[in-house]
């Protein structure tokens, strides 16, 4: 069993920085790659970003590429994800997720999910 809880999340201003936590706990989550999505409301959930099991591979949406970093702490069980240079079109429900795919370039399926937390960016 696998449990994940995000936090972080809030209101901020065009521009601004916010740095999201997903913590993990469960056997062998080390082991998992882990991602961040986004949803906004009327929109499809969209992958933002994927970090490999063991943090040194990475991929980004093409919005957010150069703004966002997604890295995570093995120590800590903890996957982290700091947006810069925020912009309403970011704003949305994040949540991380967890899957024993190791290849960061299918992705897939994801089998445990956060609940979500929620990032507003005002113009």
């Amino acid at each position: 069993q696998v449990l994940l809880i995000e936090s972080g999340g809030g209101l901020v201003q065009t521009g601004d920085s916010l740095r999201l936590s997903c913590a993990a706990s469960g056997d062998w989550i080390n082991n998992l790659t882990m991602s961040w999505f986004r949803q906004a409301p009327g929109k499809e959930r969209e992958l933002v970003a994927v970090v490999s099991w063991s943090g040194a591979n990475t991929r980004y949406a093409d919005s957010v590429k150069g703004r966002f970093t997604i890295s995570r702490d093995s120590v800590k069980n903890t996957v982290y994800l700091q947006m810069s240079s925020l912009k309403p079109e970011d704003t949305a429900v994040y949540s991380c997720a967890a899957t024993e795919n190791d290849d960061i370039w299918t992705g897939g399926p994801y089998d445990y999910w956060g609940q979500g937390t929620q990032v507003t960016v005002s113009s």
